[in-house]
């Protein structure tokens, strides 16, 4: 996952705030094939009175993205964009905008 995460741009990575990464090996029954998931307050949703919360939580399921490539090289450039699709979401950015701007 590092090397994946070193494809993500440092200056979105110096943008996170409060956020923590994890790996898991499989996602949820009901979404077998879901790549990643956010699971925090996006920033946009942020007021004066947050604060003190436990971190944002990012994770990236590895046996579906294992599944779906076929070579080291897809399975990092696709992790990375799986982390870039998750970090936009804590910026507050839904599921209908990234599929216009390509990161669906």
């Amino acid at each position: 996952m590092g090397d994946a995460l070193d494809l993500v741009p440092p200056e979105l990575m110096d943008q996170l705030d409060n956020v923590v990464f994890f790996v898991e090996d499989e996602p949820p029954e009901d979404d077998p094939e879901l790549l990643g998931v956010y699971d925090g307050v996006p920033l946009t949703e942020r007021d004066l009175t947050w604060g003190g919360q436990l971190p944002d939580r990012i994770t990236i399921f590895s046996g579906p993205l294992q599944r779906m490539c076929s070579d080291r090289e897809e399975l990092l450039e696709e992790i990375a964009v799986t982390v870039v699709h998750e970090i936009a979401h804590h910026f507050g950015i839904d599921d209908e905008a990234l599929h216009e701007l390509g990161w669906g």
